[in-house]
């Protein structure tokens, strides 16, 4: 589709658009290629200025790869959070997605959008805050250092995603297909998971998307609630250190293999998000 407003636009907003699309790639790429540099580097040669060009100012090595892939830390690691991050988004789903369609629905005593704005104050609320509260929580219920402790953590705070996203989805589903379905015989079940669920799917996913990202990404928890077993690879990243102080080209391994799985999810899902992400913007 050709744009009209680009095409009209002067030579000068062009390179003005152009110059900052430049350095946003470079900001947004640079932290990805300082970790391909220092994975590829020895712990001496993290340390050393100015080697920044393989074979002209240090000689790449795979050792790195090699003994952070053999770490049976690492790959319990990588599986805890693909446990977790997977359960979580199951676990939101489950329980937002209906609630959501219940706000989108039915009526209730409390408006809801003031229940909806409830739900979103779960995420404006700071992690730290609520960390000591959720660790004392997790030993009295002896959950520390569990999936299941980590995975009922997260859906405390991604319910509000699946919860708030879903409602606007849902309320720009067309209600005149769940009235002829009504006039059919369909139960209010029937309805949500045969006809309302179905015709929601990109939001569906863009949802679980989100929550899989957030789960997967998060750190403070998972380093406070963990110690070995249920260590999440976002917390082994932050625990890239060893006597000497930091392994920056450890760290930097660990970094390029924990983007690896949000970004092949994209892949995947990448048809869905830009109807699923647009799908609630008219209704509010």
């Amino acid at each position: 589709m050709i744009n009209i407003l680009w095409l009209r636009a002067g030579p000068l907003s062009k390179l003005v658009v152009y110059v900052l699309l430049t350095l946003a790639a470079v900001i947004t790429l640079l932290p990805f290629l300082w970790a391909f540099i220092n994975s590829i580097k020895t712990s001496t040669a993290t340390f050393e200025p100015g080697a920044f060009i393989p074979f002209l100012t240090f000689q790449p090595t795979l050792d790195s790869w090699r003994n952070v892939l053999s770490d049976p830390q690492a790959i319990n690691a990588f599986v805890s959070s693909v446990v977790v991050s997977v359960g979580t988004t199951a676990f939101a789903l489950v329980l937002g997605v209906p609630a959501a369609y219940a706000l989108a629905r039915f009526r209730f005593p409390i408006g809801s959008g003031d229940i909806a704005l409830w739900f979103l104050s779960q995420r404006v609320l700071p992690p730290a805050v609520v960390l000591v509260p959720f660790y004392l929580l997790m030993v009295y219920l002896r959950l520390i250092d569990t999936w299941t402790g980590l995975i009922f953590c997260y859906s405390t705070f991604n319910l509000a995603f699946a919860v708030v996203i879903m409602r606007d989805i849902f309320r720009d589903v067309s209600t005149e297909i769940e009235d002829a379905a009504k006039v059919e015989g369909a139960t209010p079940w029937q309805i949500f998971w045969k006809i309302s669920l179905p015709l929601s799917l990109d939001g569906l996913v863009v949802t679980a998307v989100l929550v899989f990202a957030f789960t997967w990404n998060e750190a403070l928890f998972a380093s406070a609630l963990t110690s070995q077993s249920a260590t999440t690879f976002s917390a082994l990243v932050l625990a890239s250190r060893s006597t000497r102080g930091v392994d920056f080209n450890v760290a930097a391994v660990n970094t390029l293999i924990g983007i690896v799985p949000p970004v092949i999810l994209y892949f995947f899902v990448q048809r869905y998000l830009a109807r699923g992400l647009s799908f609630g913007a008219v209704k509010g």
